[in-house]
């Protein structure tokens, strides 16, 4: 069977979402998992925002001949989608909104990553990218030959530069009360919400009241955590189409 609307999934921090192979895993989608700017070892530009990101994602939106899409947003993605519908509302039928941040309180490891001196950074990124199980262990993943070969992906995705200007970007511009205020303007133009989050971390997403109560479905991944399209990707696909299509 084959479905009219594609699906654009859009990374967090650490990308990339093609890891675990979503189109195969969602059969007759056209998925389109983009890497953002300055990552897949790309060259970063000087200085890059959460506003560039948005433009990147709107500009694919508008290479798709017109058709509404569906978009998805894991982490800090899920703020970029957000922005990006801003951008072209008439080309986004839906966002999927996977523990997206909506506020600070959401960025802890932006947060912590933008403090830090950049070459201290450069030193902590290369410990955990020599280290993916351990990384595997601190976010409550069991570790098995396929996740340790995904976390490496992920992992090895960008650049230390690349990770600390996007947690900068995280913090100053989900902090703004503008931010917001976007986000109640596309959910407001008929823009359909549906929230996406793991049973071992949805008790840590501040998701404001009344974004749930403008959702069109809340959906909780079984046995999962933030990282749940590496924990469990076919259950995530599954429910993902269930969402959807």
């Amino acid at each position: 069977m084959s479905h009219s609307i594609p699906l654009i999934m859009v990374h967090g921090l650490f990308g990339p979402l093609h890891f675990f192979e979503p189109a195969r895993l969602l059969p007759g989608i056209e998925v389109f998992t983009p890497d953002l700017l300055g990552y897949a070892q790309q060259d970063a530009p000087q200085h890059v925002s959460l506003a560039m990101q948005a433009d990147f994602i709107a500009d694919l939106l508008r290479s798709m001949d017109g058709r509404p899409c569906h978009l998805l947003g894991h982490s800090v993605g899920g703020a970029i989608a957000f922005l990006a519908a801003a951008r072209v509302p008439e080309l986004v039928q839906s966002i999927v909104c996977v523990e997206g941040n909506f506020t600070l309180e959401d960025a802890f490891m932006c947060r912590r990553i933008a403090s830090l001196d950049g070459a201290e950074w450069e030193q902590e990124l290369l410990k955990i990218q020599n280290s993916p199980a351990i990384w595997l262990a601190k976010n409550e993943i069991d570790v098995t030959p396929e996740r340790l070969k995904n976390a490496e992906k992920i992992l090895h995705n960008q650049s230390a530069t690349i990770l600390q200007s996007m947690a900068h970007a995280v913090v100053s511009e989900t902090s703004a009360a503008s931010y917001l205020s976007i986000v109640r303007k596309v959910l407001d133009d008929g823009t359909s919400l549906h929230l996406l989050s793991g049973s071992k971390s949805t008790k840590d997403w501040h998701v404001p009241l009344w974004v749930r109560k403008l959702a069109a479905t809340d959906v909780i991944v079984p046995e999962s955590g933030h990282m749940m399209m590496l924990e469990n990707p076919s259950m995530f696909c599954h429910l993902l189409s269930e969402i959807l299509y």
